[in-house]
């Protein structure tokens, strides 16, 4: 069994058939947490999962493996009072799960570009690629989005497509000047200050980063691209809180 398909059945077991006893057979003994919601270890984890009310469900959309990372985009129902957008990443060992970081953000119904925050394609291709779209992405992630040199966007971004899922950008590299500056004037400048991880398969790579958004926030960005361009783009936005339940921080 590949990472991918590891990670999809024990996250099936643990969050689909909602089964504590999945902790035994699918985590880590030494499993380390980074998430927001949930205590450091594997017990934690059993009680978190035995919590789940009867109404939540994982709705899952996209699945990206790049070694030892898996990273999981999709909806989470019956967290709390509204659907919840995530990216979830799991580090694989010994075939376990034995790390996890997530973020997560309410669904927006009514989005500026009329896309959804999980809609578009799903299926990885382009995966004898992978390197370059890993070496575009990175960066992009670093001269683009932490050094602000927006003037560089169309040496990675397509002037002609790009599909935008952040439900407050329309479409194209305007849509995302547009909400920038709406944002700007909200105190909200867009600030990448640390690339933490950039996981590729084929033709979708996701950035992990850490920043600030009128708040200090970790920012999960994906990326889908074509003929060497970035042709789409999903996020999620996470205030990073005060306090967490763990002493791993959340990267």
């Amino acid at each position: 069994m590949n990472n991918k398909d590891l990670v999809l059945k024990a996250t099936g077991e643990l969050f689909g058939h909602k089964d504590p006893s999945a902790v035994d057979r699918c985590v880590s003994p030494t499993y380390k947490q980074h998430s927001a919601l949930a205590a450091d270890g594997p017990e934690a984890l059993r009680e978190l999962v035995d919590s789940l009310s009867a109404d939540f469900r994982y709705e899952g959309v996209r699945v990206i493996a790049d070694g030892d990372l898996v990273a999981l985009h999709g909806v989470y129902h019956g967290l709390g009072p509204t659907a919840l957008v995530a990216f979830d990443i799991f580090r694989v060992e010994n075939g376990k799960l034995a790390e996890h970081w997530d973020a997560l953000v309410p669904v927006v119904e009514d989005t500026v570009s009329g896309r959804s925050q999980t809609d578009g394609p799903t299926q990885v291709g382009d995966l004898e690629i992978t390197e370059a779209n890993r070496e575009l992405v990175a960066e992009y992630a670093e001269k683009v989005l932490k050094g602000a040199d927006y003037s560089a966007s169309t040496d990675y971004t397509s002037a002609e497509t790009y599909h935008q899922h952040n439900p407050e950008a329309g479409d194209g590299l305007d849509g995302f000047g547009v909400a920038a500056a709406k944002w700007a004037e909200q105190g909200k400048n867009v600030v990448y200050k640390t690339i933490h991880k950039v996981i590729a398969e084929g033709d979708f790579v996701l950035v992990q980063a850490e920043g600030e958004f009128g708040e200090p926030v970790v920012y999960y960005d994906l990326f889908r691209l074509a003929d060497g361009k970035i042709v789409e783009h999903w996020d999620v936005i996470q205030a990073i809180p005060a306090e967490l339940p763990h002493g791993n921080g959340l990267f």
